[in-house]
């Protein structure tokens, strides 16, 4: 037992043991007094749960965690956090005349944003990692004290810190206004931080660009330099990260999309896709195999209007939730006194409330599947849009399932399991889920809510155990479930939903007759799979890096001759392989073979049939597959039939294989 202090509170340890200490022990006093070896380990701590600096004091009976660097998400917290301000100590060393606003940890990292005259170089950067080097090496304690507001806004008036003062002046009343020291460098930061700079591994952080940011994010405000950085507990990790972003580079869908002349963007359309013949070729593949999916599973599929009227998407809570990412064109309709504002859809789920509407439903019509390749578009600022992955345009593999609160359940289970089997025919055989609650901004009464998360969970929860519960991050409408695919270099993507919405059918008057005879609400489950079709497709092409399985792949064969005197065969051989509609091109130029083959392969075709005068007297081909360095002979109809089975998507594999539906 410690003797610290007359024990006053009760600290109970995650093993469920307790200590008692007198108020105001801290959590480095209670690692010490449990080991020294702990002491000198811990980074920080948890008290009650929430993530505290090792020198907060405990004021009351509280449940204690030390946190060390064994615990990996608090960890990287901790050191990507103070790396940001180490790095921001670095750079007011280097140049004092700069200017400090925020710099908050990212997914995979840090950065923070500078007010200087001078642009930052490449050089520039190398400095700035050697300073915070030094400042790491030196080991400066990290300290924290709470100043008033008007204290805080004098010292930071005094300091010529402008934007300091405007972060103090929005801090709420009642907020703690905290500031933290690294070494003597100061900054306001809500915390919390290792205990000194050399808790920071010196050889496992890197910084890795610059870019420019508007002052809170308004382009009206001032421009800004933002300093990128990563770090990680260890060297180990941080080349293992480096290398996946090489990896990235190389698989990159922009790139891939250019070499096999899949699709472009430009000016004139920002964040719309010009799809090419290859690229249009992959999608079309794509959109059939999904329509063939969705019908076998029982959906019924609907074309709605990509143009809707304001007063829908005011009924339906959007105008007022979303408005802003939301284009708008306003008509003159004849003889009206004002213009018609009307609205690009950005998402289908109202306009599927009117076709379930135009019809009397009765409990015997549900669940009622109502599936749409939908056309829509919202607005994203122009910085934040890229290649495929985030655009204005763009096509839903959108459904939404109307169904009573009992069917909730078996339509979750029914959904999980389609998603899991197109997942895997598209090369991803691992997904997390996620279980998303209300968010702050939201429609309908907390009564509507509870009902709605509690079916949700409850549904997933008969499927499986393993999610995890995400607060505040549901749809405005109702809470979700997320579904995260795992690529080829181990990056997660979130793609598919499915989202539990008690709300949209009151707001838009949907019904249904139950078995007494009363009208009733149904249950709007909304649920995507792919998401979206363009950012699916450019994480298809980064997960297969371009090398496209037979099924999807833009050009599927191309007939490559050898010798001139093999030209017309190798026109009969395309015929016949398109006779069984598979996408095939010829190659009949005055090239050697080797150079066609490695075109080719560049360009991702799966496979190659070479042609000279020896398979032109046999009736063979020479049969390539991308990424084999051998060839094989084959007869032709041999071959034709081969490709053609193995070309086939796998749902009609499938069916071919045993018979059953896809």
């Amino acid at each position: 037992m410690s003797d610290l202090a007359e024990a006053r509170i009760t600290i109970t340890l995650p093993d469920g043991a307790t200590r008692t200490y007198g108020t105001g022990v801290t959590g480095s006093q209670v690692a010490a007094d449990i080991s020294k070896s702990l002491g000198k380990a811990a980074l920080a701590c948890r008290i009650d749960g929430a993530l505290a600096d090792l020198s907060r004091p405990i004021e009351h009976d509280a449940a204690l965690a030390i946190v060390t660097a064994k615990d990996e998400a608090d960890a990287l917290e901790l050191i990507r956090h103070d790396c940001a301000h180490i790095m921001a100590r670095a750079v007011q060393e280097l140049w004092p005349a700069t200017r400090v606003t925020i710099g908050p940890v990212i997914e995979n990292g840090f950065y923070y944003d500078f007010d200087r005259d001078e642009p930052f170089t490449e050089d520039d950067l190398a400095a700035i990692e050697k300073r915070m080097r030094q400042i790491i090496e030196a080991r400066d304690p990290v300290r924290t004290e709470v100043w008033t507001r008007a204290d805080a806004i004098a010292h930071y008036e005094r300091t010529g810190e402008p934007f300091k003062v405007e972060l103090v002046e929005a801090i709420p009343e009642g907020q703690p206004i905290r500031m933290y020291w690294h070494g003597h460098w100061q900054d306001l930061c809500r915390g919390p931080h290792l205990v000194h700079t050399g808790q920071v591994p010196a050889d496992a952080f890197k910084l890795m660009s610059v870019a420019g940011a508007y002052w809170r994010g308004d382009s009206s405000r001032k421009q800004l330099q933002r300093i990128y950085g990563t770090a990680f507990r260890s060297k180990a990790d941080l080349d293992a990260y480096l290398k996946m972003l090489e990896e990235a580079q190389r698989r990159d869908h922009r790139r891939i999309g250019k070499q096999m002349d899949l699709f472009h963007l430009q000016e004139e359309a920002p964040g719309m896709v010009f799809w090419h013949p290859n690229g249009w070729a992959v999608y079309r593949v794509l959109e059939d195999y999904m329509r063939r999916r969705l019908t076998a599973a029982g959906y019924k599929e609907i074309k709605t209007p990509q143009v809707v009227d304001r007063k829908l998407w005011e009924a339906s809570g959007h105008w007022d939730k979303y408005r802003e990412n939301m284009f708008l064109a306003y008509v003159e309709e004849e003889h009206a006194k004002e213009k018609r504002i009307n609205a690009l859809k950005p998402m289908n789920c109202p306009c599927h409330v009117q076709v379930y509407n135009h019809s009397l439903r009765s409990y015997r019509d549900l669940p009622l599947r109502l599936a749409e390749f939908g056309s829509c578009h919202r607005y994203e600022p122009s910085g934040s849009m890229h290649g495929l992955m985030r655009v204005r345009g763009f096509t839903q593999d959108d459904a939404h399932i109307f169904c009573t609160e009992d069917q909730i359940e078996d339509e979750t289970a029914r959904f999980i399991e389609l998603l899991g089997s197109i997942y895997a025919d598209l090369g991803f055989e691992r997904f997390d889920i996620k279980f998303s609650t209300r968010p702050e901004q939201r429609v309908g009464s907390d009564e509507i809510w509870d009902k709605a998360e509690a079916a949700l969970e409850a549904a997933v929860r008969k499927v499986t155990n393993d999610y995890k519960v995400d607060p505040g991050e549901g749809a405005f409408y109702g809470p979700k479930l997320d579904f995260k695919l795992t690529d080829a270099i181990g990056r997660e993507w979130q793609c598919g939903t499915l989202q539990a919405d008690f709300n949209l059918p009151q707001r838009l008057d949907a019904e249904y007759v139950d078995a007494d005879g009363e009208k009733k609400r149904p249950v709007m489950m909304h649920r995507a799979i792919l998401g979206s079709f363009e950012r699916f497709l450019g994480i298809v092409i980064e997960n297969c890096a371009g090398r496209f399985p037979l099924w999807l792949a833009p050009v599927q064969v191309v007939v490559a001759t050898i010798v001139s005197d093999a030209d017309g065969y190798a026109e009969r051989v395309a015929r016949d392989l398109r006779a069984k509609g598979l996408r095939v091109e010829t190659d009949t130029r005055n090239e050697k073979i080797n150079y066609k083959v490695r075109e080719h392969s560049v360009a991702g075709v799966p496979v190659i049939l070479a042609l000279g005068r020896q398979e032109v007297e046999a009736e063979t081909v020479s049969l390539r597959r991308l990424g084999e360095q051998g060839q094989k002979v084959m007869g032709l109809a041999e071959a034709i039939a081969a490709i053609a089975a193995e070309a086939a998507a796998p749902d009609l594999r499938r069916v071919a294989d045993d018979g059953i539906g896809a």
